[in-house]
């Protein structure tokens, strides 16, 4: 873990990671709905127009599957994470539609030592996915335990 550019003592709260961007497309999303979430607004065009999201939609799931992919080329695989502890909340706020374009951004809202094992730490952050209009499609909040630089150093 040494060399790593995220640890525990490098997130400020209150400042702001970005995590770039993504764009959706239909083949994706079918076929991520074909394996987990097989309902029709997922699978056909047709379907989703019919529904109240308007048109071929990734599902919740699939939106989150793509949020942590970001997340993890943002900064999770060049930290000292331990993983998480898991989710505080999630919420899918607005459809997410092939052909959208997605930009992630994580916020650092609390951060505080580990009382019973020294040298991690806990890291609370909010995060959001904004499509190409400004929208917010995707809301979180969770915590990730991190190694400090001293733990990272001796791991």
């Amino acid at each position: 873990m040494a060399g790593k550019t995220w640890a525990f003592e490098d997130f400020e709260v209150g400042g702001s990671i970005s995590l770039g961007s993504k764009l959706v497309t239909a083949e994706e999303i079918v076929e991520f709905a074909g394996e987990f979430d097989a309902q029709p607004m997922h699978m056909d065009e047709a379907a989703g127009k019919a529904s109240i999201l308007g048109g071929l939609s990734a599902s919740g799931w699939h939106t989150c599957s793509m949020f942590m992919r970001l997340m993890c080329d943002g900064f999770l695989l060049d930290s000292t994470s331990q993983g998480s502890p898991g989710l505080d909340y999630v919420r899918w706020k607005k459809p997410v539609l092939a052909g959208d374009t997605l930009t992630g951004k994580s916020t650092i809202l609390a951060k505080r030592e580990s009382k019973s094992k020294p040298g991690l730490g806990f890291v609370t952050v909010k995060s959001e996915f904004s499509n190409q209009r400004g929208e917010t499609v995707l809301e979180l909040e969770n915590t990730g335990m991190f190694l400090t630089r001293q733990a990272a150093g001796a791991a």
